[in-house]
C-alpha cells in the first residue's frame, strides 16, 4: 500500500490508508490511547482502543519520537473532538496494524517550542534534532521557495545560471582564503572562492552577457556573531549595463519576492531610495541606515541603496584598502585622482540595505587593464605579484571585454531579516558556531598522519612558553 502524507488524509475519508512518521505526542486514557503522528506535512491523530487489545498493548509501549507505520481507515471525529487548529482536525485514523520502525532515546531538549530558550551550543550539537522544530522546518521550506523564485525570475529574463569552480586560486581580495593542498602537485594549493567574482567577470568576456548563480562562498574570517565561514549568495553579472540598470533589476526582484512570498510584509518606500554614502553618514551616522517608519514593526521592510562610496578606505590592518574589492571601477570623473589623491576617488559601488542590515553589494567593474594595474599598484601589489595573482584576468581583458557590472545579495542575510530571525544560523540547515566549528560533526578535526604525508604537509606544534 502506498504511503499517504498526513495532510492529504482528509481526502481519504472512509478509506484505508498507510501513514508513516514520528510519534509527536501520546495521550493515554486507560483503555484508549491517542497518538499524534507527525510527518513533514503535518499531524494526524491515531486512536487505539480496547476493540483491538493487541494493538492497544503495542501502542502503550510507544514513546515520543519513535518512528512508526500505521494502516487503517480514516474516520470523522466526533463533533466535540474536532480540532480547528490543524488541517486534519476533523478526522482521525483507527489503525488495524502498527509497526515500530525505529525507537528513540529521550531527546536532549524539547522540539515543540520555538527553541530560542535553549542553549545554541546544544542545539547545534544535535542539529538533526533541532531541525525537527516546526519553526526551522518552515524556514527551510521558505528558503527553498525563495531560491526557486529567484531562479524562475532570472531565467524568464534571459539569464543563464552557470556553476563556477570551488577549487580556484588564492588571490588577495579581502578576507583570508581557505586553502586546499594539492596531492598531485606537492607544495601547491587551491583556494575555496570568497566569491565567484573573477569567474563571473570572465563569463562576461566569454559573451554570456547575463549570468546568475546561487553560489557558495567561503571566507576564513575572525569570529563574529553573524558571520559564517561558508554562506550562500545570489551572484549576478551583466554586460552593457549602467549602475541604475543593476539597481532597477535588483529592486524589481526583491519587490516581487516580497509581494509573492511574503504578502504580509510592507515595503517602506518604492522605488528604493538611492542614498549617497556622504548623506548616509551625515543623516544616519552609518552606511547601513534603517529607513523604516516604525522600527518596531516586524512586517515593515525598509530597503534602500547606498551609492557614491569612496574607492578606498583605511582599515585597522592597512593604510589603504578597497572599500568594496579591487575590481570596482572608479567614477569616470575621478580617474585622475588615482595619480594625485586616490583616497578622494569615488567608485561605482552600490550596497543594498534592508532594516539596517547590508543585504548585498556590487559595482560596475574595471575593464581597462591599465586602470586595473594602477589599482593594484595603489594597493601595494608589485608588478610581479599582480601578474601572478591576476594575470589571467588582465590577459582576458585584451580580447574585447564588454562594460559590465553586478551585485551579490546574501540569501542567508536576507532570509534572517525578512523572517525576523536573530541571526543567519536560524535559516541555514547546518551552520557553524561563531568561531567556525561544527559541534555536530566535531570539525575542524585532526586527520591521520598518512593523509598529511600524501599531501606533503607537516603540522608543527606550538612551542611551549618558557617558564620564568
Amino acid at each position: 500500500m502506498k504511503r499517504i502524507w498526513t495532510s492529504k488524509t482528509p481526502e481519504y475519508l472512509g478509506k484505508k490508508v498507510k501513514v508513516i512518521g514520528w510519534v509527536n505526542t501520546i495521550r493515554s486514557h486507560g483503555k484508549i490511547i491517542f497518538i499524534d503522528l507527525r510527518d513533514r506535512s503535518g499531524i494526524l491523530q491515531l486512536v487505539f482502543d480496547e476493540k483491538n487489545e493487541e494493538l492497544l498493548s503495542l501502542a502503550q509501549k510507544l514513546r515520543a519520537e519513535w518512528v512508526i507505520e500505521a494502516t487503517g481507515t480514516i474516520q470523522k471525529r466526533p463533533k466535540e473532538m474536532i480540532n480547528p487548529n490543524i488541517e486534519t482536525g476533523e478526522i482521525e485514523l483507527y489503525p488495524d496494524s502498527l509497526k515500530i520502525l525505529s525507537k528513540a532515546k529521550p531527546l536532549p531538549f524539547a522540539i515543540d517550542t520555538e527553541g530560542y530558550e535553549i542553549s545554541e551550543e546544544i542545539r547545534l550539537k544535535y542539529r538533526y534534532l533541532d531541525l525537527r522544530r516546526k519553526r526551522l522546518q518552515k524556514n527551510l521550506k521558505i528558503r527553498q521557495k525563495v531560491i526557486q523564485f529567484i531562479r524562475d525570475f532570472f531565467q524568464e529574463r534571459g539569464f543563464i545560471e552557470v556553476e563556477t569552480p570551488l577549487l580556484t586560486k588564492s588571490t588577495p581580495e579581502g578576507a583570508r582564503d581557505f586553502l586546499v593542498p594539492s596531492r598531485l602537485h606537492p607544495g601547491e594549493f587551491y583556494a575555496l572562492p570568497q566569491s565567484p567574482q573573477q569567474y563571473k567577470q570572465l563569463l562576461q568576456v566569454s559573451g554570456i552577457e547575463k549570468y546568475f548563480q546561487i553560489a557558495r562562498c567561503f571566507r576564513d574570517e575572525d569570529p563574529r556573531a553573524d558571520r559564517q565561514p561558508e554562506f550562500t549568495q545570489l551572484d549576478i553579472e551583466m554586460s552593457f549595463v549602467e549602475q541604475e540598470d543593476i539597481l532597477n533589476l535588483t529592486e524589481e526582484l526583491f519587490i516581487k519576492i516580497i509581494k509573492n512570498l511574503f504578502p504580509e510584509k510592507k515595503i517602506t518606500k518604492i522605488p528604493f531610495p538611492r542614498i549617497s554614502f556622504k548623506e548616509a553618514m551625515e543623516k544616519y551616522k552609518t552606511d547601513r541606515p534603517d529607513i523604516r517608519n516604525n522600527k518596531k514593526d516586524k512586517n515593515e521592510l525598509g530597503f534602500c541603496f547606498i551609492v557614491d562610496f569612496f574607492l578606498f578606505e583605511k582599515t585597522a590592518e592597512k593604510e589603504i584598502s578597497p572599500s568594496h574589492h579591487p575590481f570596482t571601477a572608479p567614477k569616470d570623473e575621478d580617474i585622475p585622482l588615482l595619480d594625485t589623491d586616490p583616497t578622494k576617488a569615488r567608485s561605482w559601488q552600490h550596497d543594498l540595505i534592508c532594516n539596517g542590515q547590508e543585504i548585498g553589494g556590487g559595482s560596475i567593474r574595471i575593464t581597462d587593464p591599465e586602470i586595473q594595474r594602477k589599482i593594484f599598484r595603489i594597493l601595494g601589489h608589485s608588478k610581479e605579484e599582480t601578474e601572478q595573482k591576476f594575470g589571467h584576468l588582465l590577459r582576458a581583458f585584451q580580447y574585447g571585454v564588454p562594460p559590465h557590472g553586478g551585485i551579490a545579495p546574501g540569501i542567508d542575510r536576507f532570509l534572517a531579516v525578512v523572517l525576523g530571525e536573530p541571526n543567519i544560523r536560524e535559516v541555514i540547515a547546518f551552520p557553524k558556531t561563531g568561531d567556525e566549528r561544527s559541534l555536530m560533526m566535531e570539525t575542524p578535526a585532526k586527520v591521520k598522519e598518512g593523509q598529511l604525508k600524501e599531501l606533503h604537509i607537516k603540522v608543527l606544534k606550538k612551542k611551549e612558553k618558557r617558564k620564568k
